[in-house]
């Protein structure tokens, strides 16, 4: 497993993570709770009794509980797992902001046993588009410029790409999306400060925004983005990941050229060819 160079670039200032996370609020933990119902659905459609868990999460108090005598792991960039020690390990609302989110993946591999499941629920990239756009306008209106301040996060098409590259077996990606609604801009960023999702980019703005920026995102977002009653709709896109340590029981795909029947038989019509 190769983890990124310690002077690499990162896409993410870890120390203001952590400095972000420290000011959170258990009020504001809704993301949290929908992926701890989502996990404990899919884990319900499982025909299979998992003994030894461990759950990754950049709040891992908040997964207390969740399973019953699971390993509860911070999502720092080595993660405190032993390998081959774990039939389940769960990835929880971490992978959005992990510098190296391969390397997370590989890590919680090589912490499965043969046949061992890896479940990921992270936020994808339609999580606040509606914001992102906003504020890119505004900012581009006032200042003339344009600064990161919304990370960017993997589509679902590439998720499952991931779970490939890190070795996984029979990967499945989806998302749930999830909608929220805001009085204002300022309610809606307040409740990611309280999530301790706010801006860490590496590459963010180091200077206060201007007042006008966030006035005229505002603006831009009531006009584009709001309900009938006025209130501001913001998206948050849930995705799901699953992905088994290879074992020879589980199924594998057919050598091509190796079926025993024609399709066009299967579907009783007649083949033809496909023209030049």
């Amino acid at each position: 497993m190769k983890l990124p160079e310690p002077n690499a670039p990162s896409l993410f200032d870890r120390k203001t993570i952590l400095r972000h996370r420290a000011r959170a609020q258990d009020d504001a933990f809704f993301l949290h709770r929908a992926a701890i119902d989502e996990v404990q659905d899919r884990l319900s459609t499982v025909n299979k009794a998992f003994t030894a868990p461990a759950i990754v999460s950049s709040f891992p108090r908040l997964w207390d509980g969740v399973l019953s005598g699971a390993a509860l792991v911070q999502d720092d960039d080595v993660l405190a797992l032993q390998p081959g020690a774990h039939d389940l390990v769960i990835h929880a609302m971490a992978l959005h902001c992990a510098n190296d989110p391969v390397g997370q993946l590989i890590q919680c591999h090589r912490a499965l046993q043969p046949d061992g499941l890896l479940l990921v629920v992270c936020l994808g990239g339609e999580t606040l588009h509606e914001l992102r756009a906003a504020l890119g306008q505004a900012e581009i209106e006032i200042t003339g410029g344009l600064s990161p301040r919304i990370a960017p996060m993997a589509e679902l098409r590439d998720m499952g790409g991931l779970l490939q590259r890190a070795g996984l077996a029979l990967p499945v990606a989806d998302s749930v999306p999830l909608t929220a609604e805001y009085r204002d801009i300022w309610h809606l960023m307040r409740d990611l400060r309280h999530m301790g999702e706010t801006n860490a980019l590496s590459a963010r703005l180091k200077r206060p925004t201007r007042r006008a920026v966030f006035e005229a995102a505002q603006r831009i977002y009531a006009d584009h983005f709001s309900t009938a009653s006025g209130r501001l709709t913001a998206t948050f896109d849930l995705i799901c990941l699953t992905g088994w340590s290879p074992h020879d029981s589980q199924p594998k795909p057919l050598r091509p050229g190796s079926a025993q029947a024609r399709l066009a038989d299967a579907l009783r019509t007649t083949e033809g060819k496909l023209p030049d």
